[in-house]
């Protein structure tokens, strides 16, 4: 029983490790690896050249697989250069675990002790690049670690003749092989785990090679139905790429499966070590597979576009949300979709901004019911945005994406703020002025103009602070609000000064004039808070808005 639980619990270590070194590779680079996909789909040799050097770092041919996906779904690429980077992130899962068959006793205690070194020494950033690296390196530590325990632990399995008996009695058939092999893969998330946990199995006498390699092959349709699992929320189109690749795995593991008996006797020739057997078998599959679909990549994209056509409902979706829930894989990435949607609620707030001038001039009853069901829209991006934040993990972000998170929160809440006021200001000019037959006067209409411009171009500035982060812009977002504080202040006095004058207009309109000066100002304050995080991130701000003379003048002040 002991024997069992070792082996069960090395399992789990090689599991865990491949795990650890997938998500800390995707953080570590995550935005570049992206970026190298990206300028990857020109032409074929670099699609798979891309596909294997991604999926060599990350260790999951899944990771790189939902990436594109992503891709794919927003259009930005075709599906059959996809699936050429699909065809090569194959080839570089198959090559890590030909490097991770070789002796690698001596590496483990190494990558162990140097990952903990620098997760430790920087534990309060341990999401910044060091930190993230001593994670990726522990990661390779235990995997090493784990082939070596699974190789101890099976040994005295091997040795007990009950598991002989039953083994013996267990019918060669690959089908059944490939079943459980794609079983083991959908539930450990990884086919590098199960590939060498197979080759290892193998190489200790526990499992017959022609059964291994039945397992290898389910492994790899394993690993193409994970994918196509994991996308199973998303749109059609992004569901394209999942479904070719895994076509591309099932239609090879046909072809191979009666090719299996004459290569036996040809492997067990050609490679002694049943080890390297049973890793080389999934190297050469694999490389096969890319050099015999890559030619017709063209045709299957053709076939699968067709199978998963996109409605016209879900390609309205998806040119207004930039949410992408296969991002929320790599933190880094979902962070720019959540800044990029909140850019979108935040056109919308500037829409509804900008008509609420045409309203007031024309009296337009019409256009103030379309601006105010607006910001149902604005509360519903906000509530998709707050939600799609809290499923990333904090702890996978690095400080500076830290902060970004931090950002994007406060600047939905502020845009948010900012639609509940357009729409109080549209109700106000609806009830007091558009009903009621009332005008302003011209100097007074003149005035909320003037306040009017400076708000829209305060909220195109607030917009660029957020989306460049320049503490020079924000530091000018943050003087608007001083000046626009001012402008309030001097149109309240003449306002006063034109009832003064018992002037008609003003005195009809004057509850509505002062109640939008203050509302145009508690915008403006939102729009100004946008400035507050970036200036706080570079130390910018004072503790204290007083100054220094009216502070010590408190003092003197009596309790």
């Amino acid at each position: 029983m002991i024997h069992l639980l070792n082996l069960l619990a090395a399992i789990a270590l090689l599991v865990w490790g491949t795990s650890q070194v997938r998500t800390g590779m995707l953080r570590v680079f995550g935005e570049n690896l992206r970026g190298v996909l990206a300028r990857s789909f020109g032409n074929r040799p670099a699609a798979l050249a891309a596909g294997l050097g991604v999926t060599s770092l990350v260790q999951s041919s899944t990771a790189t697989c939902l990436i594109v996906a992503s891709f794919v779904g927003k259009g930005l690429v075709p599906t059959a250069a996809a699936l050429t980077v699909m065809l090569g992130a194959d080839v570089g899962t198959a090559l890590m675990a030909v490097v991770f068959s070789f002796d690698l006793r001596w590496l483990s205690p190494l990558l162990i002790v140097v990952g903990v070194v620098l997760f430790t020494s920087r534990q309060t950033a341990a999401s910044g690049p060091a930190g993230r690296i001593g994670r990726v390196l522990i990661g390779l530590g235990l995997i090493t670690l784990a082939l070596q325990l699974i190789v101890a632990a099976t040994r005295p399995l091997t040795e007990a003749p009950a598991v002989r008996a039953l083994l013996a009695a267990l019918p060669h058939e690959v089908l059944l092989d490939m079943v459980v092999g794609a079983t083991l893969t959908v539930a450990c998330y990884s086919s590098l785990a199960i590939v060498l946990l197979t080759a290892t199995l193998a190489a200790q006498g526990l499992v017959p090679v022609d059964v291994a390699l039945g397992l290898v092959l389910g492994a790899n349709l394993g690993s193409g139905l994970l994918a196509w699992l994991a996308t199973g929320a998303d749109s059609p189109v992004a569901r394209r790429l999942p479904l070719g690749n895994l076509l591309f795995k099932l239609t090879g593991a046909l072809i191979a499966m009666p090719l299996l008996g004459p290569l036996l006797p040809l492997l067990a020739q050609w490679v002694p070590d049943v080890h390297a057997q049973v890793v080389g078998f999934h190297l050469g599959f694999n490389v096969v597979l890319a050099l015999l679909f890559v030619g017709v990549t063209g045709p299957v994209a053709g076939l699968v576009d067709r199978w998963l056509a996109e409605t016209p409902e879900a390609r309205h979706h998806a040119r207004n949300s930039h949410l992408d829930p296969v991002a929320l894989a790599t933190p880094s990435l979902a962070i720019s979709c959540a800044a990029r949607e909140a850019l979108h609620q935040a056109d919308v707030v500037e829409a509804m901004l900008r008509g609420v001038l045409p309203v007031l001039q024309n009296n337009d009853l019409a256009l103030a019911g379309q601006l105010r069901a607006r910001d149902d829209e604005v509360d519903r991006l906000y509530t998709d945005i707050k939600l799609y934040l809290t499923r990333i993990s904090r702890e996978a972000l690095s400080e500076r994406e830290g902060r970004r998170w931090t950002d994007i929160v406060s600047f939905t809440i502020n845009m948010e703020q900012i639609g509940d006021g357009i729409e109080r200001v549209l109700i106000d000019i609806e009830d007091k002025k558009i009903r009621k037959g009332r005008r302003f006067s011209d100097a007074g209409m003149a005035e909320i103009c003037h306040l009017h411009e400076r708000l829209l171009a305060n909220l195109r500035l607030g917009m660029s602070v957020f989306l460049d982060g320049h503490a020079r812009d924000a530091q000018r977002l943050l003087q608007e609000k001083a000046r626009f504080r001012e402008l309030e202040h001097a149109y309240a006095a003449t306002h006063i000064a034109r009832l003064q004058e018992h002037t008609p207009e003003s005195i009809e309109t004057s509850s509505l004039h002062l109640d939008l000066l203050s509302e145009l100002k508690r915008i403006n304050s939102h729009i100004c808070s946008i400035a507050y995080p970036i200036l706080e991130s570079r130390g910018a701000l004072a503790d204290t808005r007083l100054r220094p003379s009216q502070l010590a003048g408190l003092d003197e002040l009596p309790h």
